[in-house]
C-alpha cells in the first residue's frame, strides 16, 4: 500500500508516517497543505491519502475540498480524514456520493494505535471508518431502527466485522446477522454484495437523521 499525508502539524505528519512504516506501509509523501496534497497525489498515484480537513492557509476546510478534487479525478483513491472536532456534516458530505474507500477520524484516534492502522487498511481495502463520535451525534435520530439495531449499526458504521459486534456487544454472531438484516430491510437497501450494503447502509443512516 502506497500512502500520502496532508498534515500541517509536522510532529503528528512525522508520528503517522513512523507507523505506518513500523507496520509495513509505504509513505510516499508527507505534504502540510492542500495544494501540495493535490500535486502529491497527481505525481505518485497513491492508494491512500490520509489528509487534515483544515489546512493552510485559511484553517477551514481546504482538505476537504483537495479531497473531493481527488476523489472526481481519481474516483479509486481511499481517503481517511483526520479532524481535531467533530464535524458530523461535513463527513456526511465528502462520503456521501461514494462512501466505500472512505473514512473519517478524530485525530485522538492516532492514538490508538492498532484501531488506526485497522481502520487504514480497512479503507484502502474498500471499507469504511467513521469516528464513533460522529456516530453518536446521530444514533438518537434514527428511530426507525431498535436500539440495539442502532448499536449494531454505529459499530458496522466503525467497520467492524459481524464477529467484532457480537463480541463488542456480547451476543452471537447469529444474533448479529439477524439485526444487520432487519437493518438492510428497515433502510430499503435491496439485495447487493454484503459489502457494498454495509458500507452503503453506514452512510444512508447518517444522512437519514
Amino acid at each position: 500500500m502506497r500512502v500520502v499525508i496532508a498534515e500541517d502539524l509536522v510532529l503528528l505528519r512525522q508520528s503517522i508516517a513512523r507507523l505506518l512504516a513500523l507496520d509495513g506501509i509505504e509513505v510516499v509523501a508527507q505534504v502540510g497543505d492542500a495544494s501540495s496534497l493535490v500535486s502529491a497525489v497527481v505525481a505518485e498515484r497513491p492508494d491512500l491519502v490520509i489528509a487534515d480537513v483544515r489546512m493552510p492557509p485559511t484553517f477551514t476546510d481546504e482538505g476537504a475540498r483537495a479531497v473531493v478534487l481527488l476523489r472526481e479525478r481519481f474516483p479509486g483513491l481511499a481517503v481517511l480524514m483526520l479532524s481535531h472536532i467533530v464535524e458530523p456534516t461535513l463527513a456526511m458530505t465528502l462520503a456521501a456520493e461514494r462512501p466505500a474507500r472512505f473514512g473519517y477520524l478524530l485525530k485522538d484516534r492516532v492514538l490508538d494505535l492498532d484501531d488506526f492502522v485497522a481502520a487504514v487498511r480497512r479503507v484502502a481495502g474498500g471499507g469504511t471508518a467513521i469516528d464513533a463520535q460522529v456516530i453518536d451525534h446521530f444514533l438518537t435520530g434514527l428511530t426507525v431502527l431498535s436500539g440495539r439495531e442502532r448499536e449494531v449499526l454505529g459499530l458496522l458504521a466503525q467497520g467492524l466485522s459481524n464477529a467484532a459486534i457480537a463480541a463488542r456487544l456480547f451476543i452471537s454472531e447469529r444474533t448479529v446477522d439477524t439485526h444487520v438484516g432487519s437493518i438492510f430491510t428497515k433502510l430499503d437497501l435491496p439485495p447487493d454484495t454484503d459489502h457494498n450494503r454495509r458500507v452503503r447502509a453506514a452512510l444512508l443512516w447518517l444522512n437519514r437523521c
